[in-house]
């Protein structure tokens, strides 16, 4: 479990003030306590996947500032396909949570697989944590983890959106959040041995690459320290592991973790 807190949505949000900025606090400090437990619950558990959690309810929640939909709901009076079948029942079970719940059937729904009664208590999902836990349904009941492992933004979009509406503010907020867990990954990756380092391949980013770039560049190996383990890490690893006679697979495990160990402490 990625050790995350309320520090990290708030790196993600745009700033506001005066009475936006209290309640985006008060939804981030009601989020932190259960933020890392209750993403790791729903398997939101690696960097790509947290990364573009964060990105699209920052935008979902207006930068964390409502988990309740601005406009009245007026506009779901009558949507029998939302199971809004009673007057009133529009405005009653308008967009709440993070990702907005929207709809009697909808609010029973969750509701039962959240074990609380949101179609008698629908106020209940503007709840700071329940708000959380409402986005993560939502996650899990459309397979997104998938999409996030290939850091493929415009599906996970049209997951949460049904199109692409606010995509340059989702993409931001992901890479504000793709940045803001890699500083956090390098301060845990500080203290790892070759036994307990993450296995690196092409397509792997973040910290812990930028850590095997440096180790390579300090060797010899002609690279940018981006971070990004693309095709000339991807060969500048297996001509490492040719030259230590290692299986050159372009895969960092412990035997090539440990074998740059051992060539860092020569070259010093």
């Amino acid at each position: 479990m990625i050790p995350i807190d309320g520090r990290i949505m708030f790196e993600v949000a745009p700033r506001f003030s005066g009475a936006k900025a209290r309640r985006q606090a008060e939804i981030i400090e009601g989020i932190s306590p259960i933020l890392a437990s209750t993403l790791d619950e729903y398997g939101i558990n690696t960097r790509l996947r947290i990364a573009h959690f964060l990105g699209q309810c920052c935008h979902e929640a207006a930068g964390f500032r409502t988990t309740e939909e601005f406009g009245s709901g007026r506009y779901l009076e009558g949507r029998r396909d939302l199971g809004n079948i009673k007057k009133g029942d529009g405005p009653r079970y308008k967009g709440r949570g993070l990702i907005q719940l929207t709809g009697r059937a909808n609010y029973r729904d969750v509701g039962k697989a959240l074990g609380v009664d949101l179609e008698d208590n629908p106020l209940l999902a503007e709840e700071p944590q329940l708000s959380l836990k409402i986005a993560c349904e939502y996650w899990k009941r459309r397979k997104i983890n998938p999409d996030c492992d290939r850091d493929d933004i415009i599906a996970v979009t049209k997951k949460i959106n049904g199109g692409l509406n606010g995509l340059e503010d989702r993409r931001r907020y992901t890479a504000k959040a793709k940045a803001a867990l890699a500083r956090i990954e390098g301060f845990i990756l500080s203290g790892m041995t070759p036994d307990t380092r993450p296995v690196l391949h092409r397509g792997s980013v973040g910290e812990a690459v930028g850590d095997l770039q440096e180790q390579l560049h300090e060797l010899g190996y002609p690279l940018a320290i981006d971070g990004d383990f693309g095709p000339a890490t991807e060969l500048a690893v297996m001509e490492f592991q040719s030259a230590h006679r290692l299986k050159a697979d372009g895969i960092v495990g412990k035997k090539t973790w440990t074998a740059l160990e051992r060539s860092a402490k020569k070259a010093a």
